[in-house]
């Protein structure tokens, strides 16, 4: 006769300090909420916290060069094709392109319909145009030439030092090029070494994260301290126009992902939500690429796949900045009485075209291009640009979400135009069937029991008396050999928790005994 055992439910602060203790979302959340309010109500304070941020986005900054070149190399030497690689970089390319052009005519629409700007009545003459030049400290964007020139690297370690994307890309084509070439038989250990400093990568990724709600609170103390929420009345209208056409972007990004994968983007929005708003909070997608290449992966995507679209699309596919670009454009030429010609609208979607793609990375780079549209069509005076300063900072979330979003729904949709999509897999993770167990929730015992006595059970109230799976070991796929959707291209970032050694060994009553409740 199985025994019962009567085990203390957790009291209410009990269950609500575990879930704030474990709940990266929440602690954003709340880090999110407080910024604003230290920002709104002591506004030097909130300016005087910004390194809280600055130093997040420099420490995530350091792990992406080597995170980019470990998972490319892996992927590359796995998938044993470099051709396909050559096929995924194309299609990537031109999913960009088309996404770019689409965002920015659907931002000229909303502009020429909505005209932001109209009624203004600015005088240039008025506005300080060395303001701009402060914001941009004196630099200028590439040329087309420059910046194809740029993405090759001029020594291996400058690419790593300067943490310039493109060319360590690069890099890592030619050694998972290298390695398949040799074959592993002539350098057997390379890969393996790869693997195991990509382990190690993601581990610090992970210390790392657990700073993020500081970020958060640091980054959007200053936005409100030194910014202020006059702005709103200010621009009000082209913050509106903006945020409502990224918005109906992704709407239409949700749709053509449904059409391509047959997935669901609120599925996604929901499995990324801690990455989102820790995005959101930072004003900045290179915080969590990361753990978006981490996570995509886990839902399916291969490796090769994810490391060659993410990357590049960093570069290649600013959908929120093309929105943006667009609609400024329209914005300071209303604002100031001027009245574009479709002739010279078309003139700026081509121009817009070029200045985006070199974009990334370059401070004020949004002032350059729209500097440089102005200029190309002689019509708009370039100090109206300053118009923009006051109200830019303010984008920030619209264009790091849409940039976001567009570059992992590229990265699925190229992963299944090249076949590189395990579709059943990714369903599973995006409703949650399949989760990614990080490394250090895989052994988090509670500490005690309400009681104050020591307690050896899991979250999930089950004792520590469960082991993995024979051969288990760590970066072995959650799931990987259980679930029939786990195909070649599988990642490996995650570990097999205790939960999922539980659900492998059977249900009580089948394939092993009954547990003792």
């Amino acid at each position: 006769m199985p025994v019962s055992l009567s085990v203390p439910s957790p009291s209410l602060p009990r269950r609500a300090a575990r879930l704030l203790r474990t709940s990266l979302f929440l602690q954003v959340g709340l880090a999110l909420l407080l910024g604003l309010l230290v920002g709104r109500l002591w506004p030097d304070a909130g300016t005087a916290v910004q390194p809280l941020g600055d130093g997040f986005v420099r420490l995530i900054k350091a792990v992406i060069a080597p995170l980019v070149f470990c998972v490319v190399v892996t992927g590359i030497a796995k998938a044993g094709n470099l051709r396909a690689f050559g096929r995924i970089g194309l299609k990537a390319l031109i999913w960009f392109e088309v996404a770019t052009t689409f965002a920015l005519l659907i931002g000229l629409l909303a502009g020429n319909v909505f005209a932001p700007g109209a009624g203004m009545n600015v005088d240039p003459a008025q506005l300080d145009a060395g303001a701009v030049d402060t914001k941009t400290g004196g630099g200028s964007l590439q040329s087309t030439s420059e910046f194809l020139l740029h993405a090759l690297p001029e020594s291996a370690v400058g690419a790593f030092a300067e943490n310039s994307l493109l060319q360590v890309l690069v890099l890592a084509c030619l050694v998972g090029a290298a390695l398949l070439h040799l074959g592993l038989t002539k350098v057997p250990k390379i890969l393996p070494a790869v693997e195991q400093a990509q382990e190690v990568v993601f581990a610090i990724v992970g210390f790392i994260m657990k700073l993020a709600p500081l970020a958060v609170f640091g980054a959007t103390a200053h936005l409100v301290g030194q910014y202020g929420l006059g702005v709103m009345s200010t621009y009000g209208k082209l913050i509106a126009v903006c945020y409502a056409v990224a918005a109906l972007f992704l709407v239409l990004l949700a749709i053509v992902l449904k059409a391509v994968t047959g997935l669901s983007l609120w599925r996604f929005v929901r499995y990324t939500r801690e990455e989102m708003l820790l995005a959101l909070g930072t004003a900045s997608s290179e915080t969590v690429m990361p753990r978006m290449m981490q996570k995509l992966r886990h839902a399916g995507c291969r490796g090769d796949a994810v490391g060659l679209v993410v990357p590049t699309g960093y570069s290649f596919n600013l959908d929120g900045a093309s929105i943006y670009l667009s609609i400024a454009t329209l914005f300071i030429a209303q604002a100031v009485g001027v009245d574009l010609t479709l002739g010279q609208q078309v003139t700026v979607v081509l121009m817009l075209m070029l200045t985006s793609k070199g974009m990334a990375g370059v401070p004020g780079s949004a002032f350059l291009a729209l500097s440089a549209t102005a200029s190309a069509l002689g019509v708009i005076p370039a100090g109206a640009v300053a118009l923009l300063l006051g109200v830019d900072r303010i984008m920030d979330s619209m264009r790091v979400a849409t940039n976001l979003l567009g570059n992992c729904v590229a990265a699925f949709g190229v992963s299944r135009w090249e076949g590189a999509l395990d579709t059943a897999r990714a369903k599973k993770v995006l409703r949650g069937e399949l989760p990614l167990v990080e490394e250090s929730d895989v052994r988090q015992p509670d500490d005690r029991h309400d009681d104050g006595q020591p307690d050896d059970r899991y979250d999930d109230g089950q004792p520590d008396d469960r082991q993995p799976l024979p051969g288990a070991e760590a970066g072995v796929e959650v799931g990987a050999g259980i679930e029939a959707g786990a195909g070649a291209g599988a990642p490996r970032e995650a570990v097999v928790g205790p939960r999922a050694a539980v659900e492998a060994q059977g249900e009580p009553g089948k394939d092993r005994p009954a547990r003792a409740t």
